[in-house]
């Protein structure tokens, strides 16, 4: 009887050794987070602390993940060819834990076709794949917001607005989906700025930290549950 209750003992100490190992090992992975795109992405006329790839990390680091200051190749202005070309010119790391891509609202902006952005947006898609090391699971892909609701859009066609920003994220949508990477629709979000100015930045056009903080929220717990 004695020799039973040795091993029990014995056996318990080993498993929990062992769980107490895996919870170390966990806690020290540091974690890498690739944030590609335009405006949206370095938070125009927001602190660097409020934008949405900071603000992710700030959630994950709350709740006991290492996660690494976020790369962002990100500029105001930038398209789809733009951004690929940037990211041809950077000194980037071989693979990433985490990538995100959002990126087009300036495609629509200078008229550009929806077909054109297609294969642009799919060549960057296939980039933010490889940069997470083939792993499709933690590419993440969001929607482009609607600016037709801000006030910079005032004396402009809200609607016919609207309509091609839905045409381009039908595009993304479906490229992400065919490559089986998460995606993210916070475009039906952004529209609610057009009756809570909280929603938007000084600058009357881009979002704010407080919308910010709900891509942030979701995004974080997008990446928390690939990790688990």
């Amino acid at each position: 009887m004695r020799r039973f209750i040795s091993v029990c003992i014995f056996t318990l100490f080993i498993l929990i050794l062992s769980s107490s190992n895996t919870r170390t090992n966990m806690s020290d992975k540091s974690y890498t987070f690739l944030a590609l795109g335009d405006s949206y992405t370095i938070g125009e006329s927001v602190s660097a602390n409020d934008n949405f790839p900071n603000q992710v990390v700030q959630l994950l680091r709350k709740v006991g993940f290492d996660f690494r200051t976020p790369e962002i190749i990100a500029k105001t202005g930038w398209t789809t060819d733009e951004l690929l070309a940037a990211i041809h010119n950077q000194n980037l790391l071989v693979k990433y834990d985490f990538v995100t891509l959002l990126i087009g609202v300036n495609n629509q902006y200078r008229g550009r076709t929806v077909d054109n952005y297609k294969t642009e947006f799919e060549n960057l898609l296939k980039q933010a794949i490889q940069f997470a090391d083939d792993n499709k699971n933690h590419v993440i892909v969001l929607s482009i917001p609607d600016w037709g609701v801000t006030p910079f859009a005032e004396s402009r066609d809200r609607q016919q607005i609207s309509n091609e920003i839905n045409n381009y994220n039908a595009a993304n949508k479906q490229i992400a989906e065919r490559y089986g990477v998460h995606y993210l629709d916070i475009t039906p979000w952004t529209r609610e700025a057009a009756t809570d100015i909280s929603l938007l930045a000084n600058d009357g056009l881009h979002p704010s930290g407080k919308e910010y903080k709900r891509w942030a929220e979701k995004l974080s717990n997008i990446m928390k549950s690939t990790i688990r």
